[in-house]
């Protein structure tokens, strides 16, 4: 491959106009120049490296690493490209909106690639009190999106387990959007009756209803020039479905006992932890507010699916816990776990962690202090009582997990308890093993 002719003032003039960390690249991957505001993040280190050796530190380039590599696709489609890394940086590493642009010349090939770093400003992958904290595949992949989505005013659907941090992604979406600025306002749905529900969103007027005694604002009102947050949005009664629909469509609402309509001025953002596609079918759920309210889906993984991050999940919740300040995790506690299915998600890990704090009289939190035994609402989990019928594999799977996570003697007594030879358990284990290698857990 031919070097690239000498660097124009136009193509600087370019990478100097960009407020964030920027980097002129050719196709070998090498940095050629950067703009003052990567220097001040990266220093001068990076001139003359490839990017892959200054960002991650790899010694081939990140789609041979096992990333997707924002650059080759460039190359490749002569299109831009954009994707979350987890970056190095003098700081340590963090998470970086990487993309691309080619800059074509009259030939028509790509001579050179714009590369912009965007740090993210809502998470760390480091111990955070504030931030979303997290560094696995299934972390990135989740924020990527957030980052995306949020500086737009298109509505997003948060889908995931309870207990995954659904409210704390939607402050995240509202911090980063052109609303940061304005009031973020959360509704909770489970368990308002209609009529309540009403109320609370639009507000009433005086006299409504026996007990208005003065006007109230609703929270659609409360959430002018901000983003309004509808939390467990599959429990909104069918009948205020259709309301909420008009609201959406229509931009205007009345309050409760009112006359003159509202305008209504928000960006929403809703989760649930219900499977919307099936109560639509079951006609418990209207299918064209479903489309309306699901432009922009954002899956949130399980706990269980990112256990690469408990370790840092732990150490920033017990920072967050006051009773937990000074105290850390110690092996066997940290092993416990990483085996552990934690049904209730990151909630249940923080409800853990502040009961082992309390029950730790030194610093380190051992995993007797964990209590990870049969508690009865992880009962539900193992053999749910909705009428959901699950194939005996899957059960017996999943009870073996749990006896096995927590059982603290010899295997060979478990399986005496079980009923089953050494042998058999032995293999049934393996067979979990795999199943859990191969993304089947």
């Amino acid at each position: 491959m031919s070097s690239p002719a000498p660097l124009s003032p136009e193509l600087l003039g370019l990478l100097d106009s960009h407020d964030e960390p920027a980097v002129l690249l050719d196709p070998d991957y090498r940095i050629l120049a950067a703009n003052s505001a990567y220097r001040r993040v990266y220093g001068e280190a990076g001139r003359g490296r490839k990017c892959f050796q200054v960002s991650h530190g790899y010694t081939v380039p990140c789609d041979q690493a096992g990333e997707s590599c924002p650059l080759k696709g460039c190359l490749e489609t002569g299109q831009a490209q954009r994707v979350l890394h987890l970056h190095q940086t003098p700081r340590g590493e963090e998470h970086v909106d990487v993309e691309t642009r080619p800059i074509p010349r009259a030939d028509g090939r790509v001579h050179y690639v714009l590369e912009i770093m965007r740090q993210s400003k809502v998470a760390s992958a480091r111990p955070s009190a504030e931030k979303l904290v997290g560094r696995s595949p299934a972390f990135n992949h989740m924020l990527g999106l957030v980052q995306r989505v949020a500086p737009s005013e298109a509505t997003v659907l948060l889908l995931g387990e309870t207990g995954t941090g659904k409210e704390l992604v939607a402050q995240a979406i509202h911090e980063l959007s052109p609303r940061h600025t304005g009031p973020f306002v959360a509704v909770e749905c489970a368990g308002l009756t209609e009529t309540l529900f009403e109320s609370e969103l639009f507000g009433h007027e005086r006299g409504a209803f026996t007990g208005a005694t003065s006007m109230k604002v609703g929270l659609v009102e409360a959430a002018r020039g901000g983003t309004l947050f509808l939390d467990e949005l599959g429990d909104i009664p069918l009948g205020m479905q259709v309301k909420l629909l008009r609201l959406l469509e229509t931009g205007t609402f009345r309050r409760v006992g009112g006359i003159e309509p509202q305008k209504a001025d928000f960006r929403l953002v809703c989760a649930t932890h219900r499977d919307l596609e099936a109560l639509v079918r079951a006609g418990e759920f209207r299918e064209d507010l479903f489309y309306r309210i699901s432009v922009f889906p954002i899956q949130l993984p399980a706990l269980r699916e990112r256990r690469e991050d408990l370790a840092v999940l732990a150490e920033a919740l017990l920072a967050r816990i006051p009773s937990a300040r000074g105290k850390r995790l110690g092996r066997d506690a940290l092993a416990a776990l990483r085996d552990y299915p934690f049904p209730g998600n990151i909630r249940e890990l923080r409800n853990l962690l502040e009961r082992a704090s309390l029950l730790a009289d030194d610093r380190e939190i051992e995993a007797r202090h964990l209590a990870l035994g049969p508690h009865p609402a992880r009962q539900e989990n193992l053999c749910p009582e909705s009428g959901e019928i699950i194939p005996l594999d899957e059960l017996e799977g999943r009870y073996l997990r749990r006896v096995s996570a927590r059982y603290r003697g010899e295997r060979r007594e478990l399986a005496r308890l079980l009923g089953v030879s050494e042998r058999t358990l032995y293999r049934k284990l393996e067979g979990l093993r795999e199943g859990r290698d191969h993304g089947q857990d």
